[in-house]
Order: C-alpha cells, then structure tokens, then sequence
C-alpha cells in the first residue's frame, strides 16, 4: 500500500527528532542560561542528616557561582540548577532515580548521593550512560577498583584515613633520633569492608618506613568489648594503636584504655568526632588522633569561597549550623564542574569527563587532583589531636594549626 502525504511528513519530522535527538545526546541539559545537573540524596531514612548536608553543600556552591555571575562556557555565562531526589537511603531506589534522572529528566551531569553504599548502587548506572558524576560522600577504595572512566571523588578515600598517624609517627620518631623502622605498631580493626580498606593503607605505609605490627586484631561488628587487644597492648607496648570501629569503636576505645590504663605515646582511632568523643567523655579522650575529611582551620583558600573558614561562615549564615566535612566536601564537587565546564568550553560530555579527569586545582576543602581511577590523590586526612577538650588540627603538619602534644602523657602523670 502506498504511503500518502499525510503518513510521509509525520514519519520525515519523526526521523528528523531521531537525528536531532541523537546528535544532542551527549550534551548537557541547558534550559536557556541555566545548566541542569542532577543528584539522589538521602533526605528521609538512616542517612537523612548526611544527606540533608550533602544538599546543603550543593545548594551553597549553587547560589555561590550564581553571586559570582555563573559558570562562563565559550563565552557565554550559565546558572546552575540541580534536580534532587530522594533515595530514601536505600541503594536500589538510587539506582532507579539515577535511571530516571538520566533518561526521563536527560540530565547529563551527575552529583553523588551520600554514602559508598549509595554511590556504589548508582556508578553503574551513570557508567553505563557515559554521564560523568562528581562524588564527594563515597570514600570505599571498592570504587575505584572497577575500571570506572566517569565517576570521580573529592573526598579521601578509605585507605588514607590512618596513613597520616603512621607517617605523623615517623616524623616523630625522626625527631627523637631514632629510625621509624625501630617503630611498633597495634592494630584493632572491625572486621567489616570500611575498615578493612582502612587497614591496608595503614599496613601498607607501616611496610613502606619499616615498622614492626606486633598486633593485628580484627573485632567483630557487635563491637562491645576491647579488652582482649587492649591487654595484648598493654603487654607488648607498641609505640602506635590503630583503631577503626566508626563511632562504637571510637568511643569504646576511649573509655576502655582510660578504665585500663593502657599507655601508648600515639592513639589513633576513625569517627571520634562522629562519636563526639571530647564533648562526652571528658579526660578519657585528651591526646587521642582523630582522623577527619576536613576542617574549617585548614589554610586552604580558592576564588570562590576564600578560607575554609570563609566557606565555614558562610554556610553557618545560610543553613543556622556548623558545616560538616559531608557538606564541604559536596560543595567541592560542584566546584570541580564549574572548573572542568570553564576549561572544556563545551557542554559535550566526553570533553567535560576528559577536562575533571585533568583537574588540578585548590579549593577551600582541600586540593583536588584524580589519579586514573577517579580518586583525588591530592588532600590528605586531616588528624585532630583533643587538646584540653577541643578538636585541634595537629597533621598534616604544613596545614595544621596546632601543635602534636608526643608522647601523650602518661596516666600516672596526669
């Protein structure tokens, strides 16, 4: 049957839509001089105060680039706009709404959610759509083992939580005249895959100056008991104790080598801030090392924001509290977009994976720079030491703020 004119110019206009519609498919969603992003954060569920700061932190840097005339792309000056949705804390639900956000709302340029468990759900997707995603809340070092060319981190990811208290006791040892190789070390891990990850940056660097792991204790994840290492501590005296139980095992660590009595010359231990181990438990906590993303006394500054003080303040002007590192580090992530979007002149997003991929850069969260897996090999952890109750940055020691108290006192001298 022949084809009238009527079904011709339906079927020609339709081909026509193809054609357009495949040529823009690798562009970003422009609604006039507004670039769209788009993210699933956790605003309801267990995750919902880290997430509310992740859209926090994305919605500062928003407003911020906005003030600042926007985002310049061969020539032209952009806002930014970000479409959120909720993923309830669940990983499968963020894998669906990244789906949605990338085929429904044609979003082409991805902010990642809070959580690993959350990005690990959601990087196949934007992977499978070569859309990149600038993450700042996934720290897994599983991440960054999959071959992944489109998702990037601004965030130290897990195996450097403890490295700096290995090499901050190297220098300390330096300092005292003897080798870091002289060096021993403890170890009391949970035995689940955060701080598994943790564990091997710190048995890796404890390799690479030589020290000796004389205890390598893995607890188990009801995590109620130390007092099995912390004897095996007490006996064989190690020079270094490395804890990592999230906030449980900070705080159990805490209370238990103050109720023992262990003496170490450096504890250090993940989460303590998170357990709010200096406003809760008093003395027991003086000259512990807590390992953070972040601090708003880092002398890190960028064009955008200032100091991370700067930054600090701000944020408090705006949302009525102090912002967490879950917060800085969000606002970093838009950054690097704005930066990469400048250089790569263009909305295609293979030119805009390529120029994050190149990113070098100073913000006021810290430097960022990617090495070929999306990890940014440039900001160290920050180790806080509690000093007469407050959260004093003491490493890495070009960014500090304060000075490491070493050894840390012992009890009968306190």
């Amino acid at each position: 049957m022949l084809n009238t004119g009527r079904n011709i110019i339906p079927v020609a206009l339709m081909v026509i839509v193809l054609v357009l519609a495949a040529a823009g498919s690798a562009h970003a969603k422009v609604e006039g001089d507004t670039i769209v992003l788009g993210a699933a954060v956790s605003l309801t569920g267990k995750y919902s105060t880290n997430g509310k700061n992740t859209q926090d932190g994305y919605e500062l840097a928003v407003k911020r680039i906005d003030e600042m005339g926007g985002i310049k792309v061969a020539g032209k000056a952009y806002k930014l706009k970000i479409i959120y949705y909720d993923d309830e804390s669940t990983p499968a639900h963020g894998a669906q709404l990244a789906e949605r956000l990338i085929s429904q709302d044609k979003v082409k340029f991805m902010l990642g959610p809070y959580s690993s468990g959350l990005t690990k759900a959601i990087a196949p997707v934007t992977e499978k759509y070569k859309i990149p995603m600038v993450e700042g809340n996934g720290a897994s070092l599983s991440l960054f083992n999959k071959g992944y060319k489109y998702l990037f981190a601004t965030l130290s990811t897990t195996e450097y939580y403890l490295k700096e208290a290995v090499n901050l006791a190297a220098l300390e040892a330096k300092k005292q005249g003897k080798k870091a190789s002289q060096l021993k070390v403890a170890l009391a891990f949970e035995n689940d895959p955060f701080s598994q990850d943790v564990r091997a940056g710190v048995v890796e660097d404890a390799k690479r100056h030589g020290m000796k792991i004389v205890i390598d204790d893995k607890l188990p994840p009801e995590l109620n008991d130390m007092a099995a290492t912390l004897t095996k501590v007490k006996a064989l005296k190690p020079d270094l104790f490395l804890v990592s139980g999230h906030a449980k095992g900070a705080a159990l660590a805490v209370r238990q080598t103050s109720a023992m009595k262990i003496d170490v010359p450096m504890i250090a231990t993940t989460h303590c801030d998170s357990a709010k181990i200096a406003e809760t438990l008093g003395a027991a906590a003086e000259y512990f090392l807590c390992a953070s993303q972040w601090d708003r006394s880092l002398n890190y500054k960028d064009k955008w924001f200032g100091t991370a003080e700067d930054y600090a303040q701000r944020f408090e002007k705006e949302f009525n509290y102090a912002p967490p590192y879950q917060a800085a580090e969000s606002t970093a992530a838009v950054l690097v977009y704005v930066d990469a979007l400048q250089r790569a002149g263009s909305f295609d997003t293979k030119k805009v994976r390529d120029a994050i991929a190149a990113t070098d850069m100073q913000t006021f969260y810290g430097n960022i720079k990617f090495d070929v897996t999306g990890k940014n090999i440039a900001k160290p952890m920050v180790l806080y030491q509690i000093q007469k109750g407050e959260y004093k940055v003491v490493a890495p020691t070009q960014w500090a703020s304060s000075t490491l108290i070493h050894p840390r006192p012992k009890w009968s001298e306190r």
